[in-house]
């Protein structure tokens, strides 16, 4: 499939309510207002095809942007890619995607590397995604170099002393990290929630969207399934 193909793809299935939400708010690109679900389904038709992902980001089609971070090919990204396109998410749930979500990004070689890199770099799009490839990292179950317990146990300090001061989506992007280093180990789980008391409420303004909410992070850590969990 060329850029062409990929783009009539999601003509053809573009979203009318989708396309309406989407005027309404702060915009720089076009959109089909097609939903992230949808657009793993077309990615899933597709495959990965590098080439193509590169082409459809340099778009200014919003969902073709996020269908070329789903089909991309985490073998072939390069850090000077990733690089260069954390400059331009400036729009929508681009960084979202692009760090979390099951990014594509998290299946590089180098994600561990990029994450302890942007965690605390001055660029705020950078420190976002860090929380956000963190998150995706705190799931994870294979074994990398130097991400033990005492690397995650170091985040949670580091997250409970910064949040108050840092942007909101940074913000936001620890807060969810917070979340899932809490619920990666017994030990990580206590000390993650007696972060989150100290840290209490996070509040992020989403705008009109009232389907968003805040995350309540010691509600998810003092859930039943994570007690039973670590029981």
């Amino acid at each position: 499939m060329n850029r062409t193909d990929a783009i009539r793809l999601l003509r053809e299935n573009k979203n009318e309510r989708g396309i309406e939400h989407w005027k309404r708010r702060p915009r720089t690109l076009r959109s089909f207002g097609i939903g992230l679900t949808q657009l793993r389904k077309l990615a899933k038709k597709i495959g990965r095809d590098h080439a193509l992902a590169l082409k459809l980001w340099k778009t200014d089609i919003y969902d073709a942007k996020i269908l070329g971070l789903l089909i991309d090919d985490p073998t072939l990204i390069t850090r000077n890619q990733v690089e260069e396109q954390v400059e331009e998410l400036h729009e929508g749930h681009l960084a979202h995607v692009f760090s979390s979500c099951d990014s594509t990004l998290t299946k590089t070689s180098f994600v561990f590397d990029l994450c302890r890199d942007w965690m605390e770099h001055s660029c705020e799009s950078r420190r976002r995604c860090a929380y956000g490839l963190l998150y995706e990292l705190s799931r994870m179950k294979q074994i990398i170099e130097g991400m033990d317990e005492d690397f995650f146990m170091e985040r949670i300090l580091f997250i409970q002393d910064r949040i108050r001061s840092e942007e909101m989506w940074v913000r936001e992007a620890m807060n969810t990290a917070l979340m899932g280093i809490g619920k990666r180990t017994r030990k990580l789980n206590t000390a993650a929630i007696r972060a989150a008391k100290k840290i209490g409420p996070v509040e992020i303004d989403y705008g009109d969207d009232n389907s968003c909410q805040p995350l309540d992070v010691l509600k998810h850590l003092t859930s039943d399934s994570v007690k039973k969990k670590f029981a």
